[in-house]
């Protein structure tokens, strides 16, 4: 595939004049592009208890949404037209799903939630509606009609209905979108996607666009959690008050004093993001590794495997990062902080930049060695 999906458009363009700026098409931007997987194979695990996936039905003005998981009778039962089935993070589940997603690695990955897979007969859609985050849409199969609207918020009104349709929907651009053909879609813009035939496949890459709220709330959460209970309010410089009833400006001052030295520790807030940035959105088994034991690798299979020529891959569920202080590469995975010293930083490069690393171009010093087992037996790499 292309090193990036834009096409002629050209990377530097869209960053400049699209990226969170305005809805465009970007026509034949993967032109020898297959779905990765099929209509059958995606009801397949939309029947799974463990897959997040929905149904919506539409006839007329009436909406009708089902959550999964779902049965075969379920797909029997459906009408002729005018209906989609929706599944989230498939690529922690199909291999082709999760090399799609490295078509993106031209924006950092800690920002890609997940790849969504949608199947939908001809009519078939979600309705008009906006998302809070940057949105690719990629045309694997069949033919969408993708309408362009205004710019809306959470004040918006919504339809009273099971899915959150905006009212006053007003079409302003529109575009019929073949395999190969990428929509990108900003944050607040209005769109909707209505399938014009029965083999309708649509793939939607999704971004992690957290709230203030949500950042501020998870932040001092993380603080709390790594404080000293021993650490408390204190006025060793106390005086005299005039009304025993008021909370004076010096009061103000230690507070403000307090937060303002935790909230400006860049290391706190380094840790805290990097643990944050990666925790996973989605509980998902591991679909890749053929090794389904929960025995422990030691060292020596490890080494063994490796003298095999066998690859180190990167659990597809798993997210990785790394933020460099001082001299040192720190590793975050799935939430965690990961023990590792400077020594493995070209090692930890490779493992947040690369679904998998090949064994030759592994390094194998006791740091990285150690580094590798440990992941593994985390289950955020295997080796096969």
């Amino acid at each position: 595939m292309n090193p990036h999906p834009l096409g002629e458009l050209g990377l530097n363009t869209f960053l400049n004049q699209y990226w969170q700026k305005q809805a465009v098409l970007i026509p034949h931007a993967l032109p020898n592009i297959t779905s990765p997987l099929s209509a059958e194979e995606l009801a397949g695990l939309a029947c799974e208890e463990y897959v997040e996936s929905r149904l919506i039905i539409s006839k007329e003005s009436e909406w009708q949404l089902k959550h999964g998981p779902f049965t075969e009778k379920t797909f029997t039962q459906l009408p002729n037209s005018h209906w989609t089935l929706l599944v989230q993070a498939v690529d922690h589940y199909i291999p082709e799903a999760a090399s799609l997603l490295e078509q993106f690695n031209f924006i950092p990955r800690w920002r890609i939630v997940d790849l969504m897979v949608s199947y939908a007969c001809k009519g078939g859609g979600v309705g008009p509606h906006y998302d809070n985050y940057d949105v690719f849409l990629i045309q694997t199969q069949g033919q969408r009609l993708w309408q362009i609207g205004g710019r809306y918020d959470d004040s918006s009104p919504l339809k009273e209905l099971p899915v959150k349709i905006v009212e006053n929907f007003c079409v302003e651009q529109s575009w019929a979108l073949n395999p190969g053909d990428i929509l990108y879609v900003p944050p607040g813009v209005g769109h909707n996607g209505i399938a014009q035939s029965d083999d309708c496949i649509t793939c939607s890459v999704g971004f992690r666009a957290p709230s203030h709220s949500d950042i501020l709330r998870d932040f001092t959460d993380y603080l709390s959690e790594h404080l000293n209970e021993s650490m408390r309010y204190s006025d060793p410089d106390l005086k005299p008050h005039a009304n025993s009833g008021e909370i004076n400006n010096e009061v103000f001052s230690q507070l403000q004093n307090i937060l303002s030295e935790q909230i400006q520790n860049p290391t706190k807030l380094q840790d805290w993001f990097g643990c944050y940035a990666t925790t996973p959105k989605y509980d998902s088994p591991n679909y890749f590794n053929s090794d389904e034991s929960n025995e422990t690798l030691s060292l020596h299979e490890l080494k063994n495997h490796l003298s095999l020529q066998h690859n180190l891959y990167r659990n597809e569920s798993s997210r990785f990062a790394f933020i460099k202080q001082n001299h040192q590469h720190v590793l975050f995975v799935d939430g965690e902080k990961i023990p590792s010293n400077s020594k493995s930083n070209t090692l930890i490069e490779k493992l947040c930049h690369q679904t998998n690393v090949c064994h030759q171009d592994l390094t194998a010093t006791d740091d990285n060695l150690n580094l590798i087992l440990l992941l593994i037996n985390k289950g955020a790499l295997y080796i096969k």
